[in-house]
């Protein structure tokens, strides 16, 4: 005859070991708290590098760790240093500026006759800066509460950008790990969406790869190409705070406004300080990065999933006010999963009316 259990102390033995287990779960999470934004980018990098990466596999006979390798180091090259230039170009800039404000030595050229025949804001835009020409502190001191909400916006920016560049580079090495060992990071997140979803979970698991392919890379792919070019040519040119400039470039990109809203005071700026045609080569450079993103998006979102432009709006702001520079693009795709998953559950089990069928 079997020993009946109390029913009381059943629930008592459940109860600490469901205790424990969230125990567990939650030190976890204490452990890796640190590193789950530099994870989650590294997800969001690692599907979105698919592509090229089996390409890059093939073409070095099928050694996929040298594959995975190479690809990062092409990462490090081609974001990690120019990105790490313009955010030294920044710390330069906001560093310089202080420092001439401190001692009132800021030299500000007298703006050129034509921004009065700019309409509605020209003549207002044309008396600011000649008051600054004439007398800057005196127009500091008029504007001085929104030239500190700047100062801090400025300084926090800079300490996020420069601390973005370092998870960006800790994303790209667990990217790379997790190239190199593709395969069994797929089996794990289908069998990890099974579990949560059933039988729908591998399909689930591949919409949202996906969802996370097109937006990466007709989005904020396209963005990354537009700020650096941006940056890039500032540069050349020599126009202070480049950094500054392209980082306003890739939030702009990154939220769909239009990047001419930098591009062309900044072309502007440099008509007034370098030779005519340094200025006209600018300004078509300016022209063929406004309009990239018209050729670029296309081709690189393909036909992937569709995902409203205020879906990634909203995921780009709401990322970059938690979370900073990486915020911005961990957001964006986040929200971009979240939406096209939702869109999925709401459409299970609904079917079409039949023709003539009346709703309500």
């Amino acid at each position: 005859m079997s020993e009946t259990r109390d029913p009381q102390q059943t629930v008592v033995d459940i109860s600490i070991r469901i205790g424990l287990l969230a125990l567990l779960a939650l030190w976890c999470f204490a452990i890796l708290r640190p590193f789950l934004q530099p994870i989650a980018w590294a997800v969001v990098i690692a599907i979105a590098a698919q592509s090229p990466f089996r390409s890059l596999e093939r073409l070095l006979g099928g050694r996929t760790g040298a594959a995975a390798t190479l690809l990062a180091l092409l990462g490090v090259l081609l974001v990690i240093l120019p990105a790490g230039a313009l955010t030294t170009s920044l710390g330069d800039t906001a560093m310089r500026l202080q420092g001439e404000l401190h001692e009132g030595a800021i030299a500000i050229p007298p703006p050129p006759e034509a921004l009065t025949h700019w309409p509605l804001v020209g003549e207002r835009l044309h008396a600011l800066w000649s008051q600054a020409t004439q007398n800057l502190a005196a127009l500091l001191e008029q504007f001085a509460p929104e030239l500190r909400a700047l100062g801090g916006w400025l300084l926090s920016t800079l300490a996020s950008a420069g601390a973005g560049v370092l998870k960006f580079l800790l994303s790209l090495v667990i990217a790379g790990v997790l190239l190199a060992n593709g395969e069994r990071a797929s089996q794990a997140a289908i069998a990890i969406a099974v579990r949560l979803s059933g039988p729908r979970g591998a399909d689930l698991a591949r919409l949202a790869a996906a969802s996370v392919q097109s937006v990466t890379r007709g989005i904020l792919g396209v963005a990354v190409i537009q700020s650096l070019l941006a940056g890039l040519g500032m540069l050349a040119v020599g126009v202070p705070g480049a950094g500054l400039w392209a980082l306003l470039v890739l939030l702009l990109a990154v939220v769909q406004l239009p990047v001419v809203l930098v591009l062309l005071p900044v072309a502007l700026y440099v008509f007034s300080i370098a030779s005519t045609a340094v200025a006209v080569v600018f300004a078509v450079w300016s022209v063929v990065i406004g309009l990239m993103d018209n050729v670029l998006k296309p081709l690189l979102m393909g036909r992937g999933v569709e995902v409203p432009m205020a879906v990634i709006f909203l995921g780009a702001i709401g990322g970059f006010l938690l979370d900073g520079i990486i915020g911005l693009f961990v957001g964006a795709v986040v929200l971009s999963v979240g939406y096209t998953l939702f869109q999925v559950w709401l459409s299970q089990g609904v079917t079409a009316p039949a023709p003539g069928a009346e709703i309500g």
